[in-house]
């Protein structure tokens, strides 16, 4: 029997590093994870940085280790997808300098720089903020010389990862829409938004569409990779693109999608951007299509740490478990979400319960405060772009890890008085995701699985009444 064929998608998430083996039609094979390692920089206020050899010889332990417990696969291509904002800067002997990462804010002190943020949000499809590449570029040649005078190029770390297999450097569009330097409608390199910054184009790559193949994987890397020569490279793109692509959606469909974060987008066919100036608009990966978003911040991350304090030796199974055998917890959270639009984030949270406390507060009250956060943040933000973009459908589509909780996806029914749909595979959503990237560079025809879940909404009016307690709670902390 010949062997089975697969696809390693290697996506480079803000917390952690995934390395998968997915089957052409979604299926994930196997899958290895490490944290990435993130150092602080004393040079600027609020600074990270990682070192990209580390987090390559990172990829190569989880891309081997993966393979080795497949046995009977057969890889015939490699793509990676990773978190928008962050880049790799590279000297012209093609070394990587330094890695910065989307919570690195070292260009916040030269944010004034930027004198006209109209025209800005106008042609970058954003407000600029120091949470962008270009800032993080200008950081990097006011306070660090050595790497600005090394620097001949930046990427993104997933186009970086893709240079690193193919030899080829390039920019993706979805990527290059998060770096200020890219005119998000004409789809091209700005030489006026690049003045703003002082940068010319001699650091831009080419630009290059997602799904395009790179060629074939370098020799010397399919060897430290385990790789079989002849494996072809395909152009990824961002995370929150490959995610969307997963639940195959249709222009002016919404999809949420919860990781870390959670970006609430609705996929348009023409440039549209908010009266406002409260959202943000970048390229999809495919081709003739935007992505409308309005995001509800570090959401996922929240109840990630939270599980470590109220469940730190139990799995998700046993929370949903309490959260189904006490449904009627009266407790409110309020934990830094972002509605799109606000000038002044949420810089304290807590909850909120009747007091004196009694018995019926448990660990899964907290538990369930938090995914109602989660969930009433999203609806707000829904709101937000619904109103800039009018959405009529009965539904939304939902993806991403944070999605793999039964009890938050019925709160957002519940709260958006939407059916929230999922397809299979949809907690591992970029990945297979990636997976689609790769059936297109490779040319296959292979028919999806059609399947998918509907969640409708439950409940009463009492759920307006929890989402304006909600709403009350985050402005007292707000304020």
């Amino acid at each position: 029997m010949g062997k089975k064929e697969g696809y390693i998608v290697i996506d480079i998430g803000t917390g952690n590093l995934r390395v998968a083996l997915v089957t052409p039609v979604g299926e994930v094979v196997g899958v290895g994870r490490e944290d990435i390692g993130y150092i602080r920089d004393v040079l600027y206020p609020d600074a990270l940085y990682f070192d990209p050899g580390v987090l390559w010889q990172q990829i190569v332990r989880l891309t081997t280790g993966v393979l080795r417990q497949a046995a009977g696969w057969h890889v015939s291509a490699v793509t990676a997808t990773s978190q928008r904002e962050g880049i790799v800067l590279v000297d012209h002997a093609g070394k990587a300098l330094i890695g910065l990462p989307n919570i690195d804010h070292r260009g916040r002190e030269w944010e004034d720089m930027i004198k006209d943020k109209h025209r800005m949000y106008r042609e970058a499809g954003r407000q600029p903020s120091s949470l962008f590449s270009a800032l993080k570029v200008v950081g990097i040649r006011e306070r660090r010389a050595a790497y600005w005078e090394q620097m001949a190029f930046f990427l993104s770390i997933s186009d970086w990862v893709e240079y690193q297999l193919s030899g080829v450097a390039k920019y993706e569009h979805s990527q290059a829409s998060e770096t200020l330097l890219y005119d998000v409608a004409r789809g091209g390199w700005s030489a006026g938004l690049a003045e703003v910054f002082g940068l010319d184009g001699s650091s831009l790559p080419a630009l290059m569409d997602s799904g395009t193949v790179l060629g074939k994987v370098l020799s010397a890397r399919a060897s430290e990779l385990m790789l079989p020569e002849g494996t072809q490279v395909v152009a990824g793109g961002g995370d929150t693109q490959l995610a969307i692509k997963s639940t195959r959606p249709s222009v002016e469909d919404i999809v949420i999608v919860s990781g870390t974060t959670t970006p609430i987008v609705k996929l348009v066919d023409q440039y549209v951007t908010d009266d406002l100036e409260r959202t943000w608009t970048s390229r999809d990966i495919e081709k003739g299509q935007f992505v409308f978003e309005a995001n509800a911040g570090v959401t996922g991350l929240n109840y990630q740490r939270l599980k470590e304090i109220f469940y730190p030796n139990e799995g998700y199974e046993v929370i949903e478990a309490e959260l189904a055998a006490n449904p009627y917890c009266n407790s409110v959270a309020s934990l830094g979400s972002l509605i799109a639009g606000e000038d002044v984030p949420v810089r304290r949270g807590g909850f909120i319960f009747p007091t004196p406390v009694t018995h019926e507060l448990t660990r899964s009250c907290f538990v369930r405060a938090t995914l109602f956060d989660i969930a009433s943040s999203i609806a707000a933000n829904y709101q937000v772009l619904s109103g800039a973009a009018r959405h009529d459908k009965e539904y939304v589509w939902a993806c991403g890890g944070g999605m793999q909780s039964p009890a938050l996806r019925q709160m957002i029914a519940n709260v958006l008085r939407k059916e929230v749909k999922v397809r299979p595979g949809f907690q591992q959503a970029s990945v297979v995701g990636g997976a689609l990237i790769c059936n297109e560079g490779l040319g296959r025809m292979v028919e999806l699985p059609s399947a998918e879940e509907v969640i409708v909404p439950e409940g009463s009016l009492d759920m307006e009444e929890q989402y304006e307690m909600w709403r009350q709670t985050r402005e007292r902390l707000r304020s």
